[in-house]
C-alpha cells in the first residue's frame, strides 16, 4: 500500500521576489502559457514547468523560468489550473513569510490555520489527478510534436513536484506524456512507494530538512526505494534548515535561505543540462 503525504499551511508560506519576468505569453495546446526563450531560440532542450498551487502567473515561477532560459532551455509554464490558481493575496495575507508568522499572536495564527483547509481542500479536489494529469500529459505531447523540439524535461514545485515525478515514469506504448528527465523540488501529496516505483527516467529531488510535508521518515523511504533502482539515474539532495517551498518562495532577506534557493536552482539546471 502506498502512503500518501498531505499538504498543510506550510505549503502556503513564503515570499514574493522582486524583478520583472522577461518572457512572453502564448496559447499552446489550449492553455495560456508563459514562454522564456534562450538566446539561441532553440527548442532542442525544452523544459516544462509544473507550478505550485499559485500557478503560472506567480512572479517567482516566471523569474525562475527566465533563469532556465538563460541557461539554454526553451522553457514553458502552462496554466494547468485553467485560470483557477490560488491568488497571490492568499500567500501574502493568509500565510505570510515565516519571519512574520513568528510575530503573530496565537489568535492570528489560529485564524490563518482555520482558513487553510476551507480554501485549499476544495481546490485540491477540483484539481485532483484525474483532472490535472491529462492536461499535463496532453501539453507535453503537444510540445513533443512541436518542430525543433528534441529532449523534454519536467520541473515541478510543491503540488507540481508530484506531477514532475509522474512524468519521470516515462512514456509507455499507447500513452501520452512522459519526459526525458525530471526535477522535483519539495513535492507534496506524493504516494510512497506508488509514485516512485514506476520511475524510469532520470529524477532529481530537492527537500528541506524542515519540510513538514515530507518528513525524515518519508524521505528515508524514498531514498531506500530509489537506491534499489540502480538502472535509473537519480539524486536526492537535502537542504539543511529549509522548509517546504524553499526553492521557489525563500525569503531573500535571509542570506541562508536565498543561498538554498540558488543552490536548488543550480541543481535543477545542472540535472537538465546533463540529461536533455
Amino acid at each position: 500500500m502506498s502512503e500518501k503525504i498531505g499538504m498543510s499551511s506550510c505549503c502556503l508560506s513564503g515570499a514574493l521576489h522582486g524583478g520583472k519576468p522577461t518572457g512572453r505569453i502564448d496559447t499552446i495546446g489550449g492553455l495560456q502559457t508563459y514562454i522564456a526563450e534562450p538566446k539561441s531560440g532553440s527548442k532542442a532542450k525544452t523544459v516544462v514547468f509544473i507550478s505550485d498551487i499559485f500557478g503560472w502567473e506567480f512572479p517567482n515561477t516566471r523569474l525562475l523560468a527566465d533563469e532556465y532560459a538563460l541557461a539554454g532551455f526553451y522553457t514553458y509554464i502552462p496554466d494547468f489550473h485553467e485560470g483557477d490558481s490560488l491568488p497571490i493575496s492568499f500567500l501574502q495575507n493568509v500565510e505570510p513569510p515565516l519571519k512574520k508568522q513568528e510575530q503573530l499572536s496565537m489568535t492570528e495564527k489560529a485564524t490563518n490555520a482555520a482558513a487553510v483547509p476551507t480554501t485549499l481542500g476544495p481546490w485540491l479536489v477540483k484539481h485532483r489527478e484525474a483532472v490535472s494529469r491529462p492536461l499535463i500529459d496532453g501539453f507535453i505531447n503537444t510540445i513533443r510534436m512541436t518542430p525543433g523540439t528534441d529532449k523534454v524535461g519536467a520541473v515541478g514545485f510543491c503540488w507540481g513536484g508530484r506531477y514532475a515525478i509522474l512524468q519521470a515514469h516515462g512514456k509507455t506504448e499507447g500513452s501520452v506524456g512522459g519526459v526525458d528527465a525530471a526535477f522535483a523540488a519539495h513535492p507534496s501529496l506524493v504516494a510512497v512507494p506508488g509514485d516512485f516505483d514506476p520511475v524510469s527516467k532520470p529524477l532529481s529531488l530537492a527537500f528541506g530538512t524542515k519540510d513538514s510535508l515530507v518528513d525524515e521518515g518519508t524521505r528515508g523511504k524514498i531514498l531506500d526505494l530509489m537506491s534499489t533502482k540502480t538502472e535509473v539515474e537519480h539524486e536526492i539532495r537535502l537542504y539543511e534548515g529549509q522548509v517546504h517551498g524553499f526553492a521557489l518562495r525563500s525569503d531573500w532577506s535571509s542570506e541562508k535561505d536565498k543561498e538554498a534557493m540558488d543552490e536548488a536552482t543550480k541543481q535543477g539546471i545542472e540535472w537538465m543540462s546533463k540529461y536533455l
